[in-house]
């Protein structure tokens, strides 16, 4: 299984980087048919090699992951063309990557669409707030709602195969 899943958040210092390490562990732990599948994560506005937020690491340290040598990637029209899948956290971050690269259309997601069908797209309930200058507590909240719509993408590739 070769697939290429690139995360999308406004910085890449908090969502997408602590799903991109979440999703990693999570594949690891389903073992050797799952180690093909390529895992990377950028930002809308990323500055290249900011490091991820404090919190961040705090919290995801907790999950026995360690993102202190994180480096932010701001998004390229290149990870777009050779990503086989990508997930935004918001419907702002979606329709940057469309407008970016049109051709995309078909392969661009909100995490919580592609996690569940039946979550209504339209709604701010479909975006992943961004915990960016919150407290702890928040970062964690979020690690926590991205946690649970990973694994409804795992099962749906479990499911696929």
């Amino acid at each position: 299984m070769k697939k290429k899943v690139l995360f999308v958040c406004t910085g890449n210092t908090c969502r997408s980087s602590m799903a991109e390490a979440l999703f990693k562990k999570m594949l690891e732990e389903l073992g050797e048919d799952y180690k093909g599948i390529e895992i990377i994560s950028a930002g809308t506005a990323a500055i290249d090699g900011g490091p991820a937020t404090t919190h961040v690491v705090t919290v995801m340290s907790e999950e026995g992951l360690d993102l202190s040598g994180h480096r932010s990637r701001r998004l390229t029209s290149s990870m777009i063309k050779e990503a086989d899948l990508i997930l935004t956290m918001t419907r702002r971050h979606k329709e940057f990557v469309v407008s970016m690269a049109p051709e995309a259309k078909g392969k661009v997601f909100l995490l919580k669409e592609f996690a569940d069908e039946n979550i209504d797209v339209d709604s701010d309930s479909a975006d992943i707030l961004d915990p960016y200058g919150c407290s702890e507590e928040v970062y964690r909240e979020c690690a926590e709602e991205i946690k649970e719509y990973l694994k409804g993408i795992i099962k749906k590739i479990k499911k696929e195969g």
